[in-house]
């Protein structure tokens, strides 16, 4: 997930705050602050919530990150448990 962001342009950084969804995004900068006591899960659904959000140029990313990126997009929304691990092959 990091990877794609990077790829995007977008700097993801893990900070402390009152976040009431978890993150904050900056858009005029790129730059997207996760909480940080969220475990890896709950990061990793905060960036997948953040994409639709994001002005993301498909033509920047990479082979790889362009297939991964409409998968993502194609994805159901999380199993019964709102997990995504499985789904996402990670």
């Amino acid at each position: 997930m990091e990877q794609l962001f990077d790829e995007a342009k977008y700097i993801v950084r893990y900070e402390k705050g009152t976040f009431s969804s978890g993150y904050c995004i900056l858009e005029h900068k790129k730059v997207v602050v996760i909480n940080k006591f969220l475990n890896t899960e709950g990061r990793i659904n905060a960036l997948i919530e953040i994409l639709p959000d994001i002005k993301l140029d498909e033509d920047s990313l990479s082979g790889e990150m362009q297939k991964w990126y409409a998968q993502l997009g194609q994805r159901p929304q999380g199993d019964d448990n709102g997990s995504v691990q499985s789904e996402l092959n990670l």
